[in-house]
């Protein structure tokens, strides 16, 4: 793994993510799972609504952003936010969602996301939060063997489709 530098950063910091949510608009696109009549955005419009919601999450009490650095280049971050009490299952008064984890393609595999995962577990633990749910695209089999490593397992399954016509 290379030598980096994970950091606490605020919104301060959110140009420092357009390249590497680029990046990661670019690995979704490769992964997507090509569902009929409802294409990937295009990069530009995927920033501005992502960066947007990053801003919104950001605000929200406890919710933190770790940045990965390499001399000073960010190469991946991690934004996290917080959730009361899950209604179905024994979680405890509250639990974490990572929002979004993401490193540049020329890094990836470097281990710079477990890095960036186990930084956000001690943040979260921190927090008094013991448990965490993470989205991932169902054909992002990297990512998802990454989570299952790390003990996550597949827990609500969303469906996205267009709404058919009936008579």
């Amino acid at each position: 793994m290379r030598d980096v530098r994970i950091v606490r950063a605020g919104v301060d910091r959110l140009p420092d993510l357009e390249p590497i949510t680029r990046s990661l608009h670019r690995h979704h696109a490769r992964v997507d799972p090509r569902i009929p009549g409802i294409p990937p955005r295009d990069e530009d419009a995927w920033w501005a609504i992502r960066s947007s919601r990053y801003l919104a999450w950001l605000a929200e009490e406890d919710a933190f952003l770790l940045l990965a650095e390499h001399d000073g280049v960010p190469l991946g971050y991690a934004l996290v936010t917080f959730h009361d009490t899950d209604d179905s299952h024994a979680t405890g008064e509250r639990f974490a969602e990572l929002q979004s984890l993401a490193v540049v393609d020329e890094a990836r595999g470097d281990g710079i996301g477990t890095a960036l995962l186990h930084e956000v577990y001690r943040h979260v633990r921190a927090a008094g939060a013991e448990e965490m749910v993470i989205g991932v695209l169902a054909t992002n089999e990297p990512a998802m063997r990454l989570y299952e490593r790390e003990g996550f397992r597949p827990w609500v399954v969303l469906t996205l489709g267009k709404v058919p016509e009936v008579p």
